[in-house]
């Protein structure tokens, strides 16, 4: 078989795709381009290719509708949104996923968030890298900030991710309240934390996590009434979408310092626009969508790539498989 390989990937698990299939290596973060439809359509003709691997990739339903060696699609992220499944199942094409490829990565961004606000990380950098650092009592009082340890961390959502960031967080001998409603009650048990309704965590918490998936449900999801139950001495992080949270109240809320700050790992754009008023904001830690940027999770994906690939080629059904009506209408 051959395959296409447009994401980022090991060159360790390159070298084990390659010892049973031929290989085109692309990344996307070497050429800085995705592909169109209409250069994908040609790659795969062309090459009558039957594995197409993406991470940032779109493979829209014309691409299915225009080549017929395509069996299978990997997408190395957990939501496959940059793919059309159902055209894909339509056409008989496999797709799978890579889940938690990121939860440590991500996690422990989180962490790292949490305490760059608790002791002002970003602040006391720049007044020391700036010569600004003139008087030495000073930043004993201006950067004056606050423990993890004791305080009160509530993590909304207790997938993978959220589950990786109660584990650290109890090191830090933290609090740890839960909302998540599809989540049993014995995983929240094994993480440490303690189920209560979202009304709850927003009132009680010092550090608010955000760890849900967006969905029709959790669109919105932090709005007026949820900011408003925060302490004002209260923190929130934000690395899931930008979908969870109402970002004009908590704009608003930050701005008016009816809550202490906030930190941001995604944005309603990529890059955040230069008109964006989050970026005028003293009490707002701002990252560029970099909760996932490791060489662990690279690795982690590839790994589980070439294992779902090697199982496909074998004829053997992929666990992470996204639309599984294809292999039951495949005789393999």
């Amino acid at each position: 078989m051959k395959a296409l390989i447009l994401a980022p990937f090991d060159p360790s698990a390159l070298r084990r795709l390659r010892e049973g299939l031929e290989i085109m290596y692309e990344s996307w973060l070497d050429t800085r381009r995705l592909l169109s439809p209409e250069e994908l359509i040609e790659r795969i003709q062309r090459h009558d290719l039957q594995i197409v691997v993406v991470e940032a990739d779109f493979i829209f339903d014309e691409v299915f509708e225009s080549t017929n060696s395509l069996r299978l699609v990997g997408v190395c992220r957990n939501s496959v949104n940059n793919v059309d499944v159902e055209a894909a199942t339509r056409h008989g094409v496999s797709v799978i996923n890579t889940p938690a490829r990121n939860a440590v990565s991500v996690a422990e961004l989180t962490v790292g968030l949490m305490l760059s606000l608790a002791r002002h990380i970003p602040s006391a950098h720049s007044i020391v890298q700036s010569g600004k650092w003139l008087d030495p009592v000073e930043p004993y009082i201006t950067l004056r900030g606050v423990e993890l340890a004791g305080n009160v961390a509530g993590i909304i959502g207790l997938g993978a991710i959220g589950s990786e960031v109660a584990k650290r967080l109890r090191a830090f001998d933290m609090v740890v309240l839960v909302y998540d409603p599809y989540v049993n009650p014995e995983r929240i048990t094994q993480a440490g934390g303690k189920r209560v309704g979202l009304p709850e965590l927003m009132r009680e918490s010092d550090f608010i996590t955000i760890h849900c998936p967006v969905s029709p449900e959790t669109i919105g999801l932090i709005g007026a009434n949820e900011v408003g139950l925060m302490k004002p001495t209260a923190y929130l992080i934000n690395t899931a979408g930008w979908e969870v949270v109402d970002e004009k109240v908590l704009l608003q809320a930050l701005e008016q310092r009816r809550i202490a700050g906030a930190a941001f790992d995604t944005y309603q754009t990529h890059p955040v626009s230069p008109q964006n008023p989050l970026l005028q904001l003293d009490n707002a830690i701002l990252t560029p969508h970099i909760g996932g940027a490791t060489d662990g999770t690279v690795k982690r994906y590839s790994q589980m790539m070439v294992e779902e690939i090697e199982r496909f080629v074998d004829g053997k059904r992929p666990k992470n498989l996204v639309n599984p009506e294809v292999w039951k209408q495949n005789v393999r």
